[in-house]
């Protein structure tokens, strides 16, 4: 499978930015589906995650603001990030994972203070 991810750039603090990530290639339904993002100087990290289901979960430093959904039909999964902070400035990234992992490239999101 193959993953474009979209939707990054530059925002203040306290604005809201929606990623998208398009998957192509493959079944995109049996995927379970997340969003990592990787700071620099940290590791990457898990952000939201979006099962196969629809079931979901977070981390709990974007619980309350982040949104992950899944639209099937269209093959796509979004991240919708809101009341965003300077912590959140990272690359993201779509993952998939079925038997084993995949990745697009990240989209850079900045929040300045």
């Amino acid at each position: 499978v193959q993953l474009q991810a979209s939707g990054g750039g530059l925002v203040q603090t306290g604005g809201s930015l929606r990623l998208s990530c398009t998957a192509s290639g493959s079944i995109f339904s049996i995927y379970a589906m997340a969003w990592y993002r990787q700071a620099p100087g940290k590791q990457r990290e898990l952000v939201a995650r979006i099962t196969s289901g629809g079931s979901t979960n977070y981390a709990d430093s974007v619980k309350g603001r982040y949104t992950i959904s899944r639209d099937n039909d269209k093959n796509t999964i979004y991240l919708q990030m809101n009341s965003l902070k300077p912590d959140d400035t990272a690359v993201y990234y779509c993952n998939a994972f079925y038997r084993m992992h995949y990745w697009g490239k990240g989209t850079q999101v900045t929040v300045s203070s």
